[in-house]
């Protein structure tokens, strides 16, 4: 069988890879792109991030309906869901989106290739790549090749996913009827936006967590926040617990917990179980010993700041390797190295990387938190400001959360930005844009904000760092 040529051959058609493919064709590269899914777009457009936003979008929507419209002057009849209906836009909202990934990668040449791949040996300076199609067997050379094959689920040893009652974060995307009980193991992003869904939809939602607040990582003031909100909702938490197992019987699942500090044991009775402990990197099936890579003990490849792995020509980005596991942090990766690969200059700046967790109010972040600068021994100045005594967010009875502006206290450099509030996945944007540019607080302070508006809460955060906050 004779080998197809390529100038870049990339290994998943996620955020990472089908961006990464896109860009270098664009830089005048010949590119194939593999997944082994039949759509491209990888966990993100497929089973993560657009149908859990989709769910969490039409659950908001729901709860509106419920809770809200009355106060705005909408009287409805009785609010009833349609579950079926609900899950049916998710799918419709991912295929126009998958298929219009497939449209980008012919637009601009980039020959997608669905099946599993994986190394073969090189030849000379020629990466080997064989695609297990369902077709057949495709064998393809590049003197480059990208590893973006994202991550997947991590399980609990004792607690395997079975896809019926022990879900992971794809098959909690896909149930058929309201659980009566969720209990959900791990209060990160994923378990807090998937317990918020349905949380909103009927069911009642309980939290295990073994950290002793949720949202580890994220700055402690913000993510109290976050937890109040979502205690006022009714979604339940036992914090410094860990989950010891779960057993079925007769009519339920029982999940063992025991309490960290006492170490007092108790159960929960439920009928669905999310584990959202967190994700793995994925690189069964690449052959990564074929052509003598290896991985760290956390599973990553790892690279150098080229992304460049130990052997010459194979590269690696997004989840595969060291760093926070975001589609956008993926994204910048796979453009900066295909321009390098272009005698560019590509850059990812790692600390104006935001993150977001879509519960509602939303948690947006950039930077640092006040807890590393303090141990960093870095000084600086902080401003908050509540949404409280925002117009825009009376006016849209959403009030919850505040805005907080870490600098540099010699020199105001923006250091980090927090938002818990309405649209803070949009708000954030603006820190973010600062920081990468080497702003200050000032310069967020002295740049005009349109009234009324969300965003006047940041510019009042950043007023407040040297006290002149002016509507409080």
């Amino acid at each position: 069988m004779s080998f197809e040529n390529f100038d870049l051959i990339v290994i998943g058609g996620g955020p990472a890879g089908y961006v990464a493919a896109i860009r270098a064709a664009q830089l005048g590269m010949k590119v194939a792109c593999v997944d082994k899914r039949a759509t491209f777009g990888g966990t993100c457009l497929n089973v993560g991030c657009i149908p859990s936003k989709a769910l969490l979008d039409s659950s908001e929507k729901f709860h509106a309906a419920q809770t809200q419209f009355q106060k705005h002057g909408i009287s409805l009849g009785e609010v009833k869901l349609d579950l079926a209906q609900m899950m049916k836009r998710k799918e419709t909202v991912v295929r126009q989106l998958v298929n219009g990934i497939a449209g980008l990668l012919k637009k601009n040449k980039v020959e997608g290739i669905s099946g599993l791949g994986r190394f073969l040996p090189s030849d000379g300076d020629q990466r080997r790549v064989e695609v297990e199609t369902a077709s057949g067997r495709r064998q393809l050379q590049a003197p480059k090749i990208l590893i973006a094959t994202g991550s997947e689920p991590s399980s609990l040893p004792f607690m395997p996913f079975d896809g019926k009652t022990i879900l992971s974060s794809t098959e909690v995307l896909e149930l058929t009827e309201v659980p009566k009980h969720l209990v959900v193991i791990g209060g990160g992003v994923i378990g807090l936006e998937m317990g918020s869904v349905w949380l909103r939809l009927g069911a009642k939602v309980t939290v295990v967590e073994f950290q002793d607040r949720i949202c580890p990582g994220v700055d402690m003031q913000v993510g109290k926040e976050l937890y109040k909100s979502l205690q006022k909702q009714g979604m339940n938490f036992r914090l410094a617990t860990k989950c010891m197992g779960a057993e079925q019987n007769v009519n339920w699942m029982v999940v063992q917990l025991e309490e960290i500090a006492t170490g007092n044991k108790s159960q929960l009775e439920c009928d669905k179980i999310l584990v959202a402990t967190g994700r793995r990197p994925y690189t069964a099936g690449l052959g990564l010993d074929t052509v003598g890579l290896s991985v760290d003990k956390a599973g990553r490849i790892p690279v150098d700041a080229h992304y460049q792995t130990s052997v010459s020509g194979i590269y690696a980005v997004g989840d595969v390797i060291q760093g926070p596991m975001l589609a956008h942090k993926a994204e910048e990766e796979g453009v900066a190295v295909v321009e390098m690969m272009a005698g560019q200059a590509g850059h990812v700046n790692y600390m104006a990387i935001p993150n977001v967790i879509y519960t509602w109010p939303e948690l947006a972040s950039v930077g640092y938190t006040e807890e590393e600068l303090q141990a960093k021994g870095v000084a600086y100045k902080v401003g908050t400001f509540p949404f409280m005594a925002n117009g825009r967010a009376k006016a849209m009875e959403e009030t919850d959360g505040l805005v907080k502006i870490l600098s540099d206290q010699k020199t105001d450099r923006l250091l980090g930005v927090h938002v818990v509030g309405p649209w803070a996945s949009d708000l954030i944007a603006e820190g973010t844009t600062v920081i990468e540019f080497g702003g200050s607080a000032e310069d967020i302070a002295r740049t005009c904000h349109a009234h009324p508006t969300l965003s006047e809460v940041v510019k009042e955060a950043a007023l407040a760092v040297d006290k002149r906050q002016i509507h409080l």
